[in-house]
């Protein structure tokens, strides 16, 4: 999570040794703790006294809404932080809704924005009658995941139902115990022990090619905004890898109706799918927070950070320089990760940061851990000058 002021400095929550300390963007960082997530959150917004919140992924989202929850119960004397997090990512009222599936396509499809018909599936009864309505393939997908971890394309009953049962159980103590240490995220302790089950949707097919779009916007209204069609991925139901900037109508006009009808302020992403026949935009999808396109200037009415900046600072938008003439982009360390021989690495522009060595080099190592089959020397050899040009 990044706190940031109207001076534009910025401050971040994080877990010790996470790569926010290796950039010299953040002027300090906070610590985390696991188990103590919204005192850490209260602490570091005492600390800092910021003028805006980004929650970077969707555990901080997560967070800051229950926050402003928990202060709104406290009483007097918390209303400062309520109206903090209100200012910097919208209406409380909105938070129960961008994290359950099915009430944020509702939603969609009632303020006539096109969107695939979606439903809760509480049992194997209702995924049956779901399928003899819609049929084959159908998505299905869990509330409270992220990164693609919570979705599957079901083809058959048979893998159907079986797909039901394992997005439906609790998470298991060993996974619960393996993100408590590898990440410091204690969310899913909880839900193990209390053996919570997950609530899945079940979400019609749409055939096509997935795209996205992530905005800034302020009291409902959209500041800035940046569209891409996604060209490679992790894995198929994983992050983009490889994303290619698109002008899109309906995507562009479906994310100002959304923000406008959850007074949305802050940043936002939004999944579609382009169906193949027709070209029609399917708005899929939500993410509360930040995406890994935040960062990039690519002109005027696409400087996501330039459009906050401007509105915190209560002042016109001071343009960034655009990163690239290409319409081509290559997710660091993403795509690198995904395939380090992968051709989009030199033909599209590779957002590496090569004036932030310590978190090219945290990146790096943090690919190696996860990987990627290179051995030291050579992937300082495939991030040398001389082998990657600065493009």
């Amino acid at each position: 999570m990044a706190l940031a002021n109207a001076g534009c400095t910025v401050e971040a929550v994080a877990p010790p040794n996470h790569p926010f300390g290796k950039t010299r963007a953040v002027r300090q960082t906070h610590t985390y703790r696991g188990l103590l997530p919204l005192q850490s959150f209260a602490n570091a917004i005492a600390a800092a006294k910021p003028d805006l919140i980004v929650p970077g992924d969707d555990l901080a989202a997560r967070h800051l809404h229950d926050l402003c929850n928990r202060e709104q119960r406290s009483g007097k004397g918390r209303a400062q932080i309520c109206a903090l997090i209100k200012y910097s990512l919208g209406a409380p009222e909105s938070f129960p809704i961008v994290f359950a599936r099915t009430a944020f396509m509702d939603l969609a499809a009632q303020t006539g924005v096109r969107a695939p018909k979606t439903k809760v599936i509480k049992n194997v009864e209702d995924l049956r009658e779901w399928v003899a309505r819609t049929g084959f393939p159908t998505v299905l997908k869990a509330d409270g995941t992220s990164g693609g971890e919570g979705v599957r394309i079901v083809r058959t009953l048979e893998e159907a139902e079986r797909i039901l049962r394992k997005l439906q159980a609790p998470p298991s103590l060993a996974r619960a115990a393996k993100r408590v240490l590898v990440d410091h995220d204690m969310t899913l302790v909880w839900p193990s022990v209390l053996r919570t089950r997950y609530v899945v949707n079940a979400q019609a097919f749409v055939a096509g090619r997935e795209a996205t779009s992530l905005v800034a916007c302020h009291n409902g209204a959209v500041l800035a905004s940046l569209h891409f069609e996604v060209l490679n991925k992790r894995d198929p139901g994983g992050p983009a890898t490889v994303v290619r900037r698109i002008e899109n109508a309906e995507m562009s006009a479906a994310a100002e109706t959304m923000v406008r009808r959850l007074e949305l302020s802050g940043l936002h992403g939004f999944d579609f799918m382009i169906e193949a026949n027709t070209g029609n935009a399917y708005l899929i999808e939500i993410n509360p927070r930040t995406t890994q396109v935040g960062h990039l200037a690519l002109g005027p009415g696409r400087d996501l950070p330039g459009a906050l900046c401007a509105a915190v600072c209560g002042r016109a938008v001071q343009e960034a320089p655009k990163v690239t003439e290409k319409d081509t982009i290559t997710l660091f360390p993403q795509e690198w990760k995904r395939n380090p021989q992968s051709p989009f690495l030199l033909s599209g522009y590779h957002d590496v940061p090569w004036d932030e060595p310590e978190l090219v080099r945290a990146c790096l190592r943090e690919g190696q851990k996860q990987g990627a089959q290179l051995s030291r020397p050579m992937w300082i050899q495939d991030f040398s000058a001389d082998h990657l040009t600065r493009l």
